[in-house]
C-alpha cells in the first residue's frame, strides 16, 4: 500500500516537474500588423506555417499571437507595448508602420518584419546584410521598371499613370520616387493623388479622371484595403487599374506583378525559427524573395478598356477569367 502511495506521489510529482519544465521551454511569437487584407492576412499564415513546420505548435509549445491596428499606427504603438510588456520571445511586424511600431517599443526583444518594401527607408536597419541590433526580415519590393513595362504591354497607349499612396507611410512614398524615375525614364509621367485615410482613397481615384491613363496601386496597405472603390473608379471610367499586390487582381485589377506573400511570410518565419533556437536577428541577412509571379484579369480588361496580350497570358501564374 505504501508503495502504491509512493509511486503514485512519484508520478504526480514529475508529472508536474514535467509540466513546469514544458511551460518554461514554450515560446511567445506575437504578430502585429497594421491592418486585414488578403497579402498582409497570407503572410502572417506563412509565418504560421513555418513555425508549425519547424515543430512549433501553437497551444503546445507555443503561444501564436495575432492583432491588427485596423489601420491606425497609435493602435499598433499600442500593441507593440503590449507585446513588449508580455515579455514575447519574438515580435512579428507586418508592415512597415507595424515594424517601426514594434522598434519603437523595444531594442531588446527581436524582431522580424515582412510586407516591407524599403527597411532601409523606414530605419528598420541600416544594413540589409548585415542588420546588427535586433531587427531582421523579410522586402516585398519588385523593381519598378518592371511595373511599368507591364503597364506598358498591357495598356500601350498611356502616357500617364496616375499613382494613389498615403504619404504618411514610408513605403509608400520609396515607391512613388521609383515610379517617377521609371515613368520618366520611358517618357511617360506618374500623376500623384495622395490618401491619408481609407475613406480617402475613392477620392483619389475619382480626381485621376480625365488626368491619368492608368492607375497603379503600390503596396500601400491603407490604399489597398480600399482597392474596390479603385476598381469601381476604374471600371466606370474605362481606366485600367493595376495593382503592385498581386491578391489585389483577384479582387478586380488587370493586372499585377509581384512577391507572393505567403511565402515572404514563410521566410520571415523561418527567421524567427532561427531566432528561436538561438541566433540573433542582428546576424541574420534580410532576405529579398527571389521571384515574382505574374498574375493576370481577363473579366476586368474589357471593361477598363484593354485587351490581354496573349503572350502575357500564357506566361501568367494566374489568370481570373
Amino acid at each position: 500500500m505504501r508503495i502504491n502511495r509512493l509511486a503514485l506521489a512519484t508520478g504526480v510529482a514529475l508529472a508536474l516537474l514535467g509540466s513546469v519544465a514544458f511551460a518554461a521551454d514554450k515560446k511567445t511569437v506575437a504578430v502585429t500588423s497594421i491592418v486585414e487584407h488578403p497579402a498582409l492576412n497570407a503572410a502572417r499564415d506563412g509565418v504560421k506555417k513555418a513555425l508549425e513546420d519547424a515543430g512549433y505548435k501553437d497551444g503546445d509549445n507555443l503561444s501564436f499571437q495575432f492583432e491588427t491596428a485596423q489601420g491606425s499606427p497609435a493602435t499598433a504603438a499600442q500593441i507593440a507595448q503590449k507585446y513588449v510588456g508580455e515579455k514575447a520571445d519574438v515580435i512579428v511586424g507586418i508592415a512597415t508602420p507595424s515594424a517601426q511600431a514594434a522598434l519603437a517599443a523595444t531594442k531588446d526583444i527581436p524582431i522580424v518584419f515582412t510586407a516591407v518594401t524599403d527597411p532601409v527607408a523606414a530605419q528598420l536597419v541600416k544594413d540589409p546584410e548585415h542588420p546588427g541590433g535586433n531587427v531582421t526580415g523579410v522586402t516585398d519590393a519588385t523593381p519598378m521598371p518592371g511595373q511599368v513595362q507591364l503597364i506598358q504591354q498591357v495598356a500601350p497607349k498611356a502616357k500617364k499613370i496616375g499613382f494613389i499612396y498615403n504619404p504618411g507611410e514610408a513605403n509608400s512614398v520609396v515607391q512613388l520616387e521609383a515610379m517617377k524615375k521609371a515613368t520618366a525614364a520611358v517618357g511617360l509621367e506618374t500623376v500623384e493623388a495622395p490618401a491619408t485615410k481609407s475613406s480617402d482613397v475613392a477620392s483619389a481615384a475619382q480626381s485621376l479622371v480625365g488626368k491619368a491613363d492608368a492607375i497603379f496601386v503600390p503596396t500601400d496597405n491603407l490604399v489597398v484595403s480600399a482597392l474596390e472603390a479603385v476598381i469601381e473608379v476604374g471600371t466606370e471610367n474605362k481606366i485600367p487599374v493595376f495593382s503592385g499586390d498581386t491578391n489585389g487582381v483577384d479582387r478586380g485589377a488587370v493586372a499585377s506583378i509581384g512577391v507572393d506573400y505567403f511565402k515572404s511570410g514563410q521566410l520571415a518565419g523561418e527567421k524567427v525559427v532561427r531566432i528561436l533556437k538561438g541566433e540573433k536577428p542582428g546576424d541574420i541577412a534580410v532576405s529579398v524573395p527571389g521571384a515574382t509571379d505574374l498574375y493576370l484579369n481577363q473579366k476586368t480588361a474589357g471593361p477598363m478598356g484593354v485587351t490581354l496580350p496573349a503572350d502575357l497570358v500564357a506566361k501568367a501564374k494566374k489568370v481570373v477569367k
